[in-house]
């Protein structure tokens, strides 16, 4: 490939990186919502409905308009496909490319200037821009809370098994609550306590079982792992994408932990990004993001594991583990079984 070429390409992906900073600005501002409402309207009658200063909005708009979020006659705006794509309501939303692209430019940069020192300042460097950690929530059902549904939940027994005694489910990060809500969804008799180390998580996520008239069942605490008593023993613990955050801490504390705290026959269900054996598989273009969240997991103290790692981490703490994998290899859900006979 010639330097001209070089330069063509990293163009169009700048280019690109370029159409999704536009749509995070419109996602966290409403406009893209706000302008499905109105079906057309100018900016001026745009920054009113969505709350935000016209000189913005305007300027917003135009570059919009370039990027083919929106389209014009006169100074009425309407949205495109690609705008009305990019509501965080509308099914199958682009919302999530838009909140990662942002989110990862602020990683980058933190690695960045992290790289010569080595300092890992841990998990507030998620809470640096306060525009992107309010989605972070929303981001991660709107990727994966279809999947769950669809694809995981039925293909894992144990989930039906827990629902069918009406058992208390346990999410350890729980987020915006996305997990128990899709759990609480599929069963009807399943209770569930999610913990959360932010609050306005914890927040987010009891707005939410409200609205879905699921706060009878689920209730949302703010808490840390490392410090945590449950009221009662679980029949289902699940850490999403949660268990890299904690595993460089004390691994052997935490599967002993996790183990104590279940019923006889309880399960851990642990769903994590399965980071592959061999480096070349990181060049798969399905693999690509998660070389890269690797990298920024570094800043956050944490890193990307194996699913037989966690495998033996079950092991070692006297249960044994069943992996699947799903998504072409790239996502493992690995469940482990307390046995009735199983001491404390």
């Amino acid at each position: 490939m010639s330097a001209d070429d070089l330069k063509q390409t990293f163009r169009q992906h700048s280019q690109a990186a370029l159409t999704l900073n536009i749509g995070f600005i419109g996602v966290v501002n409403g406009l893209f919502s706000a302008l499905y409402g109105l079906e057309t309207a100018t900016a001026e009658a745009l920054a009113a409905a969505a709350a935000c200063d016209a000189g913005y909005v305007r300027r917003w708009c135009d570059a919009a308009y370039a990027f083919g979020y929106l389209e014009v006659e006169g100074e009425l705006f309407h949205l495109t496909p690609a705008g009305a794509a990019m509501r965080p309501e509308a099914p199958d939303s682009l919302m999530p490319l838009a909140v990662q692209s942002v989110l990862s430019a602020h990683m980058a940069e933190r690695a960045a200037g992290l790289m010569p020192g080595g300092e890992r300042p841990g998990e507030r460097v998620l809470g640096e821009r306060e525009t992107v950690l309010p989605w972070f929530g929303p981001m991660l059902e709107a990727n994966f809370a279809a999947f769950f549904e669809n694809t995981v939940y039925p293909a894992v027994p144990d989930f039906a098994e827990v629902n069918a005694r009406g058992g208390l489910a346990v999410d350890l990060g729980c987020g915006n609550g996305w997990y128990l809500r899709a759990l609480a969804r599929r069963g009807q008799t399943l209770r569930g306590l999610g913990i959360d180390g932010f609050a306005d998580n914890i927040a987010h996520a009891a707005a939410l079982a409200r609205r879905e008239g699921l706060e009878g069942r689920l209730t949302f605490r703010q808490g840390d792992i490392h410090d945590l008593t449950l009221d009662e023993p679980a029949d289902l613990i699940a850490m999403n994408r949660a268990l890299h955050h904690v595993w460089e801490k004390d691994t052997q504390t935490l599967f002993a932990w996790l183990r104590g705290n279940l019923k006889p026959a309880g399960r851990v269900v642990i769903w994590e990004p399965a980071w592959p054996d061999e480096r070349a598989a990181l060049r798969d273009p399905s693999r690509r993001g998660m070389a890269f969240q690797n990298l920024t997991e570094h800043v956050q103290g944490n890193h990307f594991l194996r699913p037989e790692e966690i495998e033996a981490a079950f092991r070692a703490a006297g249960m044994a583990a069943t992996v699947h994998l799903f998504a072409k290899g790239n996502e493992a859900v690995i469940v482990a079984r307390r046995y009735e006979t199983d001491g404390a």
